[in-house]
């Protein structure tokens, strides 16, 4: 029995290394989108918008369609598999690309807006690719998998700004306009990719098993990794939000704005390559307590000064920080759940922190136009200490757990895991 149950860990280890290459593939050519968006978004917005208090509305209807896509994307996995949600997807991401370049010639604000949602809900279904990659993998392939997938948005990140670097004064006077057609191209591309993604429709006894979505929720574990992830998330894109504009308001040029949101985006997903195994020798809560702390000091660097090299330092320390922050958050929601139990327990986490990511969006705007870059980045430190406060006490309680007196009654879930490999051993034997 344990040499065959150590063939079927080989084995789905072997899958789970050919679907994480597509999916960091995925990932990359996914992230040009947001990054196409993030760069362009509220430079666009100042130009459409009827005031510019209204700029960054365009970028926060991007995190709109991240938190309204999250649960459909877990539904549609659920009921017909990973790969439908994929290539509905990038679907989306064609349609923003379109109705982007549309909205630009045609100088409408709301169709821009619209474009930009549809681009949100591309992320929404882009950001289980990482969850994807965990399918099936042993318990020691999990956070690696899950990391190398993020990995691929280092790639995005010298795609995205470059694309918009290289397209963005081909239809003049029309900014941007070519942009958007190129990040529609590129969605084409990256549904070719995700088509050959190993991801079946689950079985019919993974569709209404598991734990009620409350009881998983309760747990201490899982609390403090969706806070972390609520915190994590938002209080990056608050920042990097904020950035392309304030750099506008300081007097910097288009180019330096592309330059910092390049190697954000590089600093983000570079360090993916060996945060999963950060994860693996020192834990996913220090890995999440690492990364809170650079937003933290990211926000600093913001406070110290509004030279292009400040900017630059900022976005780059945040993108570390976000990196370890939210990996680690994530890897910590896959010990919560169960096999049967993940893509709706997966959504939900999603849906908690681009809700959250969502409502504080449309704040940054208001934010930066009536308090400046200075206060954007004040509000980053009460939530990251929040988010090191609740995950002592998670840790501190799974500590105090092991040590309590274990139960002399078996758990129903045990039970029925081990009545059913004594049926499977004995039809083996």
């Amino acid at each position: 029995m344990p040499d065959t149950t150590v063939t079927e860990e080989i084995a789905n280890d072997a899958r789970a290394r050919a679907n994480v290459l597509r999916l960091a593939a995925a990932q990359a050519l996914t992230g040009a989108n947001s990054a196409v968006i993030f760069a362009t978004g509220s430079i666009v917005g100042a130009t459409l918008a009827p005031t510019v208090s209204l700029a960054t509305v365009p970028i926060s209807m991007y995190v709109l369609g991240l938190a309204a896509g999250t649960l459909p994307t877990g539904a549609i996995s659920r009921a017909y598999g990973r790969r439908v949600a994929f290539i509905i997807g990038t679907f989306c991401g064609v349609l923003t690309g379109a109705l982007g370049a549309a909205a630009i010639l045609h100088g409408s604000f709301w169709l821009f807006c619209f474009a930009t949602f549809l681009g949100g809900l591309y992320g929404a279904v882009a950001q289980s690719y990482r969850f994807a990659a965990a399918d099936g993998a042993s318990a020691a392939f999990r956070p690696k998998a899950l990391s190398w997938v993020m990995a691929g948005g280092v790639f995005a990140g010298v795609l995205g700004p470059q694309l918009v670097q290289w397209t963005m004064d081909i239809w003049p006077p029309y900014l941007f306009a070519f942009s958007f057609v190129m990040q529609a191209i590129v969605a084409l591309v990256a549904m070719a990719v995700l088509s050959g993604v190993d991801a079946p429709k689950p079985a019919a006894s993974d569709m209404h098993g598991g734990r009620p979505l409350f009881e998983i929720a309760r747990q201490p574990r899982f609390i403090a990794a969706a806070l972390c992830g609520v915190i994590a998330y938002p209080m990056m894109n608050l920042v990097m939000t904020s950035a392309p504009l304030a750099m506008k308001m300081c007097g910097l040029t288009v180019s330096d704005s592309n330059f910092g949101i390049q190697w954000h985006i590089v600093a983000m997903y570079g360090p993916s390559f060996f945060t999963g195994s950060l994860i693996a020798r020192f834990g996913a809560p220090a890995i999440v307590a690492v990364g809170l702390l650079l937003e933290a000091a990211a926000a600093g660097i913001g406070l110290a000064g509004i030279t292009a090299m400040h900017f630059w330092a900022t976005l780059i320390v945040l993108g570390v920080g976000w990196n370890f922050a939210f990996i680690g958050a994530s890897a910590l929601v896959l010990e919560t759940h169960r096999p049967q139990e993940r893509n709706k327990v997966q959504a939900f986490n999603d849906f908690l922190v681009f809700g959250m990511m969502a409502l504080g969006s449309f704040s940054s705007g208001q934010l930066l136009a009536h308090y400046g870059w200075s206060m954007v980045n004040m509000v980053v430190f009460p939530p990251v200490l929040l988010g090191l406060a609740v995950l002592a006490l998670a840790s501190l309680a799974k500590r105090r757990a092991k040590l309590r007196p274990v139960d002399e009654t078996p758990d129903p879930g045990v039970l029925t895991q081990l009545s059913e490999a004594s049926h499977a051993d004995a039809r083996s034997s």
